[in-house]
C-alpha cells in the first residue's frame, strides 16, 4: 500500500473518532466531511467539513478537535480544516450505518 492510501485511511480513521457532542455518530459518517486532500509528498492535508447546522453551538469544538487529532498522524506536517457550508448538509450525506443509529432507517 503507498503512504498517500495509508494515510488517507489513517485520516478517515481519526476523523471517525470526532464527535458532534449533541449527536452520538462521528463526523465522517454524518457526511460532514466533504474533501480531504493531501499535497505530492502526503506531507500536508486539507480537509473541507460542514456543520450540521450554520449556528452550530459546538463548532468551535468540533473544528480544533478534528485539527488536533489531525496533527497526530505520522508523516503530515501541515493540516488546513476549512469550515464550508456549501452544499448544505443534509440528512441524506450520512453512511446507513448514521442512518440507522439515528433511527431514519
Amino acid at each position: 500500500m503507498n503512504d498517500t492510501l495509508h494515510i488517507q485511511e489513517r485520516v478517515i480513521e481519526v476523523l471517525r473518532t470526532v464527535y458532534d457532542p449533541e449527536i452520538p455518530v462521528n463526523i465522517y459518517d454524518l457526511g460532514l466531511i466533504y474533501r480531504i486532500e493531501l499535497n505530492d509528498d502526503a506531507t500536508e492535508l486539507s480537509v473541507d467539513m460542514t456543520l450540521t447546522a450554520p449556528n452550530c453551538p459546538a463548532a468551535d469544538f468540533i473544528l480544533e478537535d478534528v485539527r488536533q487529532k489531525l496533527e497526530t498522524i505520522s508523516g503530515i506536517n501541515k493540516v488546513d480544516v476549512q469550515l464550508v457550508f456549501e452544499p448544505e448538509w443534509n440528512k441524506d450525506m450520512m453512511s446507513e450505518e448514521a442512518k440507522v443509529e439515528l433511527g431514519f432507517l
